[in-house]
């Protein structure tokens, strides 16, 4: 095995599945304006990618488990490139004006990615497989550093290339995607050896909601949870309509747009890449949680209150508290739920967390983009920041049920 031609190919299929969902995220308001000017559309359209996620990676994991981890990431890198051509290549085709057409493939375009989206947890086994016990917690932090990157590179990219159109950050999505999967086929060796192969569980084991069930029949992490799940329904919800709320309500083009993703980017990579260890040993999870909720909360409050005269600065003093928040509240309300546990019962809790953050993801934008279009465009923000008051509730009240 070539350990330094494995580990480039895992750092690659990350950044790739970081950095395709960045480039095309902040401009989707833009992009859909041809066709839509729905919230709701543009909500759905967005949690669809979640919803394909959320049902497809148990099956990815035990595929991957079965059979081994190279056909699975390639496969699933064949779909990135699927989808995100077919989203390219509709949005580039001259559409009568009440055809139907151009959102259903939008919307198919998606649901593949979304799919075939399951590379990061195949590619962590990969590092799994190549890396000592003693050196696991090293070889992980390639895929923050991966994820940082990506989130970074994304909206600076989606910002410079959209002056001369709005679809070419999706071809250089495409054009990435693409070099991945040659790498993948060209370099990436089998790091899963056949005798440790599993055979396929029973569907109800793949089955996404069912560890869903256990996890909220738990009495010491229910609440945390449901907090957990309740923060990514609000969180996603609203900033799925935040694009289109710039465009709508600011007169934003992509520049700015993609500018406040840019620095929602810098200020996650920092928190989550160097702060958050030392401010968890300092003030400890529940503290953190607590402040990044209020952060985030005030964060989302700004943005409808600022003036269209001077929407910029504001808005991006908004997105900047919006993003150390969240690097606050998701690694911290992880470590809660963890330490509420025995050690028998984490890896199934834990596992469900994911579950809830997709499920979480794809509910959330739906949801605010049909609030946006029936209550007002403002409706989103108050109706995110009356569920992250909810979940400081629950992490507050579900802090205090001590694992036995």
């Amino acid at each position: 095995m070539k350990r330094p031609s494995t580990l480039l190919c895992v750092f690659a299929t990350l950044l790739n599945d970081r950095i395709s969902e960045s480039l095309v995220f902040p401009l989707l308001a833009f992009l859909l304006a041809r066709f839509t000017s729905s919230g709701a559309t543009l909500g759905l359209l967005a949690g669809s990618y979640a919803l394909a996620q959320f049902v497809a990676t148990p099956l990815i994991g035990a595929l991957s488990d079965r059979y081994g981890r190279r056909p699975v990431i390639a496969t699933c890198v064949a779909g990135t490139v699927l989808g995100l051509g077919l989203f390219a290549f509709t949005l580039e085709l001259p559409w009568p004006a009440s055809s139907p057409w151009p959102l259903l493939l939008l919307f198919t375009g998606r649901l593949i990615d979304g799919f075939s989206g399951g590379t990061a947890a195949t590619a962590g086994a990969v590092l799994a497989d190549i890396s000592s016990p003693e050196n696991r917690a090293r070889a992980f932090g390639l895929i923050g550093v991966a994820f940082g990157l990506g989130f970074i590179l994304g909206p600076g990219l989606a910002g410079v290339l959209s002056r001369w159109g709005t679809t070419l950050p999706v071809w250089l999505a495409v054009v990435i995607a693409v070099a991945n999967l040659l790498l993948v086929l060209r370099l990436l060796p089998e790091t899963h050896p056949v005798e440790q192969r599993r055979t396929l569980p029973r569907k109800r084991d793949l089955n996404p909601f069912t560890q869903l069930a256990g996890v909220f029949s738990n009495p010491r992490v229910s609440r945390l949870c449901l907090g957990f799940f309740l923060f990514f329904l609000a969180f996603n919800g609203f900033t799925a309509v935040l694009v289109l709320f710039f465009k709508q309500v600011y007169g934003w083009g992509p520049g700015p747009a993609t500018t406040a993703f840019l620095i929602v980017g810098i200020v996650a990579t920092v928190v989550q890449g160097g702060l958050i260890g030392p401010l968890v040993k300092r003030f400890g999870e529940q503290q953190l949680t607590l402040t990044g909720l209020a952060l985030v909360l005030v964060g989302c409050l700004l943005i409808p209150l600022a003036p269209v005269d001077r929407s910029q600065p504001v808005v991006y003093v908004s997105v900047a508290l919006l993003a150390f928040g969240t690097g606050l509240v998701t690694p911290s309300l992880r470590s809660l739920v963890s330490r509420r546990l025995s050690s028998g019962g984490q890896g199934a809790a834990l596992g469900s967390l994911q579950g809830l953050q997709s499920l979480g993801s794809f509910l959330g934008p739906p949801l605010m983009g049909l609030s946006y279009e029936l209550l007002g465009r403002s409706s989103p923000f108050l109706l995110a920041s009356a569920l992250l008051i909810g979940v400081a509730t629950l992490t507050a009240n579900g802090s205090l049920k001590k694992a036995g």
